[in-house]
């Protein structure tokens, strides 16, 4: 499958849609308005965030299963970045060394590939397509969706989260080595607003499933 990555904001639910409509394929989406834990987090995320962090787990995986009918099957998020994530709250006290140490460990095992038969669902990805934002687009893709628990005026220490957040990223991505991967400048393509820049972002993308010869 063809899994996006990139920080809050970054456009990947869009281009998931986008793309797979593109490719004739199907898009799988992350659980963030139907998630009962994610407002429940940011209210108090020492609390939560374990229990987010395990949630997310298991949604994850739910798509990886459902995406293996095709290679050119589009998922909104990477299951590699949830790690990042939860490294991130805990330094900043937010949840538990502890508490990333154990999901850390509990991510490695399940994403180990135990083949015993044909129908072995395969968690790597055959692409991973990175969508990278600036620290300023994203604040301003956060305030137009509007969702009250990710505003800053509503938390200001979400301030300091989204700006160490979106530092990290580009690290992340830099250091990733699981599968094939590609950038897409988010602040360069305006996807969503623009059908030439879409095309553009397309090219980019049909380009490299040719080079790897990924096929559906």
């Amino acid at each position: 499958m063809i899994v996006l990555s990139g920080t809050i904001g970054a456009g990947k639910t869009s281009l998931a849609t986008l793309l797979a409509n593109h490719l004739g394929s199907e898009a799988f989406y992350e659980s963030v308005d139907d998630n009962p834990i994610l407002p429940l987090f940011y209210e108090n995320p020492q609390k939560y965030g374990f229990l987010l962090q395990n949630y997310f787990l298991n949604k994850r995986l739910d798509n990886i299963k459902d995406a293996q009918g095709s290679a050119l099957n589009v998922i909104d998020r990477s299951i590699f970045e949830d790690l990042l994530l939860f490294q991130l709250n805990a330094d900043l006290e937010r949840a538990t060394q502890t508490e990333v140490q154990i999901y850390g460990e509990l991510l490695q095992n399940m994403m180990e590939q135990v083949d015993f038969s044909d129908d072995a669902v395969v968690k790597t990805p055959d692409l991973l397509i990175y969508v990278n934002v600036s620290f300023e687009t994203m604040l301003g893709r956060i305030k137009k969706r509007g969702r009250a628990y990710e505003q800053i005026e509503n938390d200001p220490s979400l301030y300091d989260y989204y700006k160490e957040l979106t530092s990290r990223y580009h690290a992340w991505f830099d250091n990733y080595s699981a599968s094939p991967k590609l950038m897409i400048e988010g602040d360069k393509y305006d996807f969503v607003n623009n059908d030439e820049h879409l095309n553009e972002i397309f090219a980019i993308i049909d380009d490299k499933i040719k080079e790897l010869g990924i096929k559906g």
